[in-house]
């Protein structure tokens, strides 16, 4: 989670890794990139001793030695977790508007600089991802990896074949097209209905808006499960560490640990 101040540590880097100043303390899981480009402007980065204030100064994370504030990053595993995220918490570390966010689920606990790994907004709840590790989580919400993400989701209406025949189609919204890989019925009550539904793709409030578009409201919206990993008996506002296995699944290939 993140400290007042960087974590100042990182992990081992990989040879001929020749980037950007600000990226390269993030790709060692350092602290964010946008805190990071404030960190070297501020005057607080060194490189091989010398102060670094442009953020996209070339560095090379094999032979390059790297300081905040003059303390040496030093070498770190990566944390992975997931958590079952309340409703009401925002998906960020500081909130500009003062509300609680999903940090405040990891208060105490003796991690890292750590990020979400994806989002859900402030009414969503469920399975929330985090790591330091900034090139597993690209991998895992580039939209080319169309990695499922299962959703339990109540709407204010009974869900007749119909229904589900519509929402199974495509939709025209804000210029951009919104469709869901597979939606089922769970079951149904007079008044609303809970689905399943799948997305390959991570566009902003996705279902929300694909319902809206169909004058369907959400009245809730789980995530369950991302990938074969699934959200289980963890209870509401509780994290754990995800198993090796569970990292190298979520991006069909083996993560650093």
């Amino acid at each position: 989670m993140p400290p007042p101040s960087p974590s100042r540590t990182a992990k081992t880097a990989a040879p001929g890794s020749r980037t950007g100043l600000a990226r390269a303390l993030s790709k060692l899981g350092v602290c964010s990139r946008t805190q990071a480009e404030a960190l070297v402007r501020a005057g607080r980065v060194a490189v091989n001793g010398k102060l670094i204030r442009d953020p996209i100064a070339w560095v090379d994370l094999a032979q390059d030695r790297f300081a905040v504030d003059g303390e040496a990053v030093a070498a770190q595993r990566f944390v992975y977790l997931m958590l079952n995220k309340p409703r009401g918490l925002v998906t960020t570390a500081q909130d500009d508007r003062g509300r609680d966010t999903v940090y405040q689920c990891l208060a105490g606990a003796d991690l890292p600089w750590i990020g979400p790994v994806g989002r859900l907004d402030k009414a969503s709840e469920g399975l929330l991802l985090f790591s330091n590790d900034t090139g597993w989580a690209a991998r895992l919400t580039d939209p080319a990896s169309h990695v499922p993400k299962t959703y339990h989701v109540q709407i204010d209406r009974p869900a007749d074949d119909a229904l589900l025949t519509r929402l199974r189609g495509e939709v025209m919204v804000d210029g951009e097209r919104l469709a869901a890989r597979a939606v089922q019925l769970l079951r149904m009550g007079e008044k609303n209905s809970w689905l399943e539904i799948v997305l390959d793709e991570g566009r902003n409030r996705h279902i929300r808006r694909l319902l809206a578009a169909h004058e369907i409201a959400t009245l809730r919206l789980v995530r369950v499960a991302i990938g074969a990993l699934r959200l289980g008996e963890l209870d509401k506002g509780q994290w754990r560490m995800l198993a090796l296995e569970e990292v190298q699944a979520l991006v069909g290939k083996s993560a650093s640990r």
